[in-house]
């Protein structure tokens, strides 16, 4: 994994260099191993490398003979196969990024339908002056861009745009409340005004500095779910986990996995282990006195059982108050979503001995796990709720403007993926696919593992999976209350210490038993700055920092992330210390 940016201008002169290299020096976390630039006409882009295959000769940028250039920040998977198929092409490097280079030259626009990977990529083609910019179907990985009067300047983060001067920090206020809402914000749109995504599976074509094509692959198959038996339908996870469990595995730094104790996890350990000689290394969270729920031992018993070296990470109260000002910083697109804090530390652990991490996103959006997809299913005489139907503020009266504008995005998602047939599940883990998996799970992944020179990978998310299980007939997805049940069913087979039909808790932060431990002296804090007083009544703020309610809890946490994220990245706080200390100065 990488970070890449670049600018190409509208008036046809070259890009001005500190420019570009300001945006890659904002990049140098994503990158430590080597960086290249890349000058021609009126384009300029830069790259900062993690060197994870080829670790002689993968430098970028990457160059034809007639002059188009690849930066990439990717992992083609698939990369031996596509080399055989180009056979009577001379490759200079054994870097998995240059194939879609040549791919490019033999296909045009079109190049990106033959990849399997995750990647945000950038080509520059100087023969047809444009710029050609792809991002994976799943959205695995990040890609951004701001246009105006000086032409078009993308990035693998928006702070990488911010630092280039060419576009202000400023809020575009509907998706800031989306964000208090949902966590997340869905679409094109982010929380900062005139940058935007390049949205999952999305190919945009740049010329003379201005956007003039997008078009979109799907990550998922079309259709209704299949007529499949048990049997084959358990023969199709065995097969498509294996698949993709294996060619994830391909680097050449050590990797390891991250360990919930949960079914996603403990099956792509149960292939990792199939697949390697050696321990796999697994690392897994838990908090100590606290009410949550502590994973440790049942994923200690996973380890166990498959051979696994197991690595325990605690994160306790004190953790919280000095990690979260770190995990805001990190995300520049910002995702409350509270995980994101033990997955910053369990990062930061892995990063001292690896460079690769396996984990389980995806499972459920694939298999059919979340209790919401239950109420998909159930007929429409029985109280059918549509999802994320109520956002984390509704009915506490805290926002200045009171108004259900914040569930259009997930609305406009939903209708898209009502499409080809598909069951009212479906639908439901379509509409999960397109924003709630990329615009929070990933982001949360990507800039958590990043921050620590760490790639994370997502076998769960491969073309393998969605082909095998997306279309499975609901029933082997969701019985009674139990979702997920192929996997389960599977997994039972494979390794039974895994328990996976047992009842298990959700993996939960205990954020809100924090919180009000420190209520009274953190609820004005909150309340005074100036990213809540904007959107939000202060004293309706205060009152929920003090409240015991559950709701509450969960409120109080994403008014505290939007606080600090906007005193960092929008008001401009550089200081470093703990929560308080970061709303305190000033």
């Amino acid at each position: 994994m990488c970070g890449i940016n670049g600018i190409m201008t509208a008036s046809g002169a070259l890009p001005d260099r500190s420019t570009i290299t300001a945006m890659q020096n904002a990049l140098t976390h994503r990158g430590p191993d080597g960086e290249g630039l890349h000058f021609e006409g009126n384009v300029g882009m830069a790259h900062r490398r993690l060197a994870i295959i080829d670790l002689e000769t993968g430098d970028q940028p990457l160059s034809l003979e007639n002059g188009t250039t690849l930066i990439a920040n990717a992992e083609i998977y698939n990369y031996l196969e596509l080399k055989d198929e180009l056979k009577e092409t001379r490759f200079s490097t054994a870097s998995d990024c240059e194939v879609p280079l040549h791919l490019y030259a033999k296909h045009g626009e079109n190049y990106a339908e033959h990849l399997r990977g995750m990647y945000a990529i950038a080509i520059h083609d100087p023969e047809r002056r444009r710029l050609v910019l792809s991002r994976d179907p799943f959205g695995i990985k990040q890609l951004y861009y701001t246009e105006g009067p000086f032409g078009f300047a993308f990035a693998s983060e928006p702070q990488t745009l911010l630092a280039s001067g060419l576009v202000s920090a400023d809020i575009r206020r509907n998706a800031a409340e989306e964000l208090l809402q949902l966590q997340f914000t869905t679409g094109q749109e982010t929380v900062l005004s005139n940058i935007f995504r390049v949205l999952p599976g999305e190919t945009i074509i740049v010329e003379a500095g201005r956007l003039v094509q997008r078009f979109r692959r799907s990550a998922l198959p079309d259709g209704p779910p299949e007529d499949v038996d048990e049997t084959e339908a358990l023969q199709r996870v065995e097969g498509a986990l294996l698949n993709s469990v294996d060619v994830h595995q391909r680097s050449d730094v050590p990797y390891g996995m991250f360990l919930s104790g949960g079914i996603d996890s403990s099956a792509v350990l149960a292939m990792m282990a199939r697949l390697n000689d050696q321990p796999v290394k697994a690392f897994t969270v838990g908090f100590s006195d606290t009410a949550a729920a502590d994973e440790r031992s049942d994923a200690a018993a996973i380890a166990q059982a498959l051979g696994a070296e197991h690595i325990e990470v605690d994160f306790t109260e004190q953790d919280f108050w000095s990690t979260v000002p770190m995990v805001t910083r990190a995300m520049d697109d910002p995702v409350a979503d509270y995980a994101e804090l033990p997955t910053y530390k369990l990062a930061a652990t892995a990063g001292q001995d690896l460079k690769v991490i396996l984990c389980g996103e995806g499972g459920d959006e694939l298999f059919g796990g979340y209790g919401r997809y239950r109420s998909a299913i159930r007929p429409w005489w029985c109280h059918r709720r549509a999802m994320r139907s109520r956002g984390a503020l509704d009915g506490m009266h805290i926002l200045r403007e009171d108004s259900r504008d914040w569930r259009s995005g997930v609305a406009a998602s939903e209708t898209v993926a009502a499409s080809s047939g598909r069951s009212h599940l479906q639908t439901a883990q379509a509409t999960d696919c397109a924003d709630w998996l990329p615009h929070d799970l990933l982001i949360k992944l990507d800039r958590c593992l990043m921050a620590h020179g760490v790639e994370g990978r997502t076998p769960m998310l491969d073309p393998a999976i969605a082909e095998a299980v997306f279309r499975l007939p609901d029933s082997l997805k969701i019985k009674g209350r139990t979702g997920k049940w192929i996997l389960r069913k599977w997994l039972a087979d494979i390794v039974p210490e895994a328990q996976p039909f047992s009842r298990k808790r959700g993996f939960t932060v205990p954020v809100g038993e924090w919180i009000i431990r420190k209520g009274d002296v953190l609820g004005p804090l909150v309340a005074r700055q100036a990213g809540i007083t904007e959107l939000c009544q202060p004293d309706r703020v205060e009152a929920i920092f003090k409240s015991t309610r559950r709701r509450a809890g969960f409120a109080a946490w994403v008014l505290l992330f939007y606080a600090i994220w906007h005193r960092q990245h929008v008001e401009g706080f550089t200081g470093e210390g703990d929560v308080f200390a970061v709303l305190g100065n000033g």
